[in-house]
């Protein structure tokens, strides 16, 4: 068992995570990112990326999480290979364990351990990834200019993503296994008032079907929930819109999270309910998840632990002038 401490430790190494590993070691505070189960977050599964600012052609989202960890590791951060199982932030410094045994001490803690899409769970779903299945219209739906495409789920998710993917697409539907949608009313109105948007009710996604060979995604077979009848609706891009999993069970009783168990944060900042403890990224940002945004929590979350840092010193110093 070995103890690693550091003035900043940080736990994900997503573009949030590794923002904020990047801030923190130009200020001084040598920063160890512990990398979790995904090391490099959401966009290692991400083939083309298209909306990162900064590069012209359309880049790999593997090949831009690698270039952010060696630019962190090249400032002075220091890269960690496993996963917490357990916290203790009642004091500080916090301490944490990983997998193996190994204990992360850290003056202040920054969580980054973003949220994943849920998926339908079906074996054709995972082998159409990226090959005309997404669960994110903002980051994909480019790629759909012209295209018929199909957003599933029922949810505010669902139909933000259809109203946003009539940007590009002329032909939108929206698959419900029920007869009626769980949105807010106002984006409801919206739906229904578009008419690049038609409804399926009582729909469910039986298989995701692959055209062979480059084709991708070239239909969905669907099985209506009240007659068990079965259908065919051709697209060439399948949004699957059912919510996101914030990766927080670690933190449930330690932190505060609201009702769908992102990490709560003041407005404006990145502190959390824990003095100490910043939460950046997908895991407290369920309205925009963005890498770009991600980021951007990433470097607040530096500067807020900075700046929490500078003045607990100085109280310090105080403290022992008296």
């Amino acid at each position: 068992m070995t103890t690693h401490t550091t003035r900043m430790l940080i736990l994900g190494s997503g573009p949030a995570g590794l923002s904020a590993a990047i801030y923190g070691a130009r200020a001084g505070m040598e920063p160890i990112v512990v990398q979790g189960i995904q090391p490099g977050g959401q966009l290692t599964t991400t083939t083309d990326v298209e909306n990162y600012p900064g590069f012209r052609e359309v880049i790999q989202g593997p090949w831009l999480m690698q270039e952010m960890q060696a630019q962190a590791e090249h400032v002075g951060t220091r890269m960690m290979w496993d996963t917490i199982v357990e916290v203790d932030l009642t004091k500080r410094p916090f301490r944490l364990i990983g997998d193996g045994g190994d204990v992360y001490v850290g003056d202040v803690l920054v969580i980054a351990t973003g949220a994943q899409a849920k998926w339908l769970g079906l074996d054709s779903e995972e082998a159409l990834k990226g090959k005309g299945v997404s669960a994110c219209a903002t980051c994909d739906g480019f790629f759909y200019r012209g295209k018929k495409v199909a957003v599933i789920g029922g949810g505010n998710t669902a139909v933000e993503e259809a109203l946003y993917l009539t940007n590009h697409s002329p032909d939108v539907t929206l698959i419900h296994r029920r007869d009626n949608l769980r949105a807010e009313k106002i984006l409801q109105q919206r739906l229904h008032a578009n008419d690049k948007i038609k409804v399926l009710w009582n729909k469910e996604v039986e298989s995701f079907v692959d055209g062979g060979g480059t084709a991708g995604l070239v239909a969905l077979d669907l099985r209506d929930t009240v007659t068990g009848e079965l259908s065919r609706l051709d697209v060439e891009g399948g949004f699957v819109a059912i919510g996101h999993h914030p990766a927080t069970e670690l933190f449930r009783g330690h932190l505060e999270l609201d009702a769908d168990h992102y990490i709560k944060v003041e407005t404006g900042s990145t502190r959390t309910s824990v003095p100490g403890v910043f939460a950046c990224g997908d895991v407290m940002d369920k309205v925009y998840r963005q890498a770009v945004t991600a980021a951007g929590t990433g470097c607040m979350a530096a500067l807020d632990a900075e700046r929490f840092l500078a003045e607990a010193d100085f109280e310090k110093v105080a403290e022992a002038a008296e």
